[in-house]
């Protein structure tokens, strides 16, 4: 998201490198050790959890947009049709991947969550293809390829279809695109406040439905488990602002290797301390996207090199 408001930058260019940088990386923190925070939670089932979490973060937005007076910036997106649109779209996507998310967390699946943002960043570089009409470099073509072999080996090897991996990776991935068609049009929390206004009849349909077969926990498991699942919405909306905050203030290089703080926790979560089963073709499967991975981040690195490089040329000849 685009345009954190709340932390403004200052003058001072290494500083403020230097904030972005912890920006993104406390923000890539936080959504690393979110399966431990849901796990928490526990009775809470992921239906009902998904919908505390939409409305909590709505009412979050709602303090942040009073304590930073966005209210009329607000009023300008929504007189605008194409930006509730787009917004609208943002908030469905959003919404596929918190709850594929939540569920595979619960069930025993946070091994194939870090999958799925590990694949993030090769989704990403092949809408650019499908959807941008980019050309990819030949390094490029090396790591999607990659990553289409580590899918296969694991189908293969492993027996079952990564649908959640690779559910994660495309919903977050069109996210992504969607927010970029956004741009600086839409702040980080007047975006989130209109996806999840989108989203509150979802949540409320989903509170209704639980409430009438298995019952709401909310309330109903001490008051600790209260205050905990009632954090949900200042959980979710945080890292989002810290992200905004730090995108602004970093190369995308440096952003590009941070991401990976996040994937990196949900696997040691997963393997170490929830005790998920890894077979060698998973292994496989898990090295051929880190080998992907490297290749996308070694070319990235080296192309913004060039690309300075050509810059501070022409400066010269000017």
């Amino acid at each position: 998201m685009q345009g954190a408001a709340s932390i403004a930058p200052s003058g001072d260019p290494a500083r403020e490198r230097l904030l972005g940088g912890v920006y993104a990386f406390t923000a890539y923190l936080m959504w690393g050790i979110l399966p431990l925070y849901f796990l928490a939670l526990a009775p809470t089932g992921p239906w009902e959890l998904v919908a505390w979490r939409i409305l909590l973060s709505l009412a979050f937005c709602v303090i942040l947009l009073t304590v930073m007076r966005g209210w009329g910036r607000l009023a300008r997106i929504m007189r605008q049709k194409r930006l509730l649109a787009l917004t609208a779209f943002a908030g469905a996507l959003i919404y596929v991947n918190w709850q594929i998310y939540i569920l595979a967390t619960l069930t025993g699946h946070v091994i194939e969550t870090s999958l799925g943002y590990f694949i993030n960043p090769i989704v990403t570089v092949l809408l650019g293809v499908l959807v941008l009409r980019e050309r990819l470099r030949l390094t490029q073509w090396i790591a999607l390829g990659l990553a289409a072999l580590a899918v296969l080996v694991i189908v293969i090897g492993y027996g079952a279809f990564p649908w959640i991996a690779l559910s994660l990776a495309g919903s977050f991935g069109i996210y992504g695109l969607v927010k970029k068609k956004l741009g600086p049009s839409v702040d980080a929390v007047s975006g989130l406040t209109l996806e999840s206004l989108w989203l509150a009849p979802v949540a409320t349909v989903l509170l209704i439905v639980v409430a009438d077969t298995s019952g709401l926990t909310i309330g109903a498991s001490g008051a600790g488990h209260a205050a905990l699942l009632g954090l949900a919405g200042v959980i979710t909306a945080t890292p989002l602002l810290l992200f905004a905050a730090g995108s602004r203030r970093v190369p995308l290089t440096v952003m590009g290797m941070l991401q990976f703080v996040a994937p990196i926790l949900q696997f040691v979560i997963g393997v170490w301390v929830l005790g998920e089963s890894m077979s060698l073709e998973r292994w496989i499967g898990f090295a051929l996207v880190w080998v992907a991975l490297v290749v996308l981040t070694v070319d990235s690195v080296v192309s913004a090199r060039r690309a300075r490089g050509g810059v501070a040329d022409v400066a010269d000849l000017t």
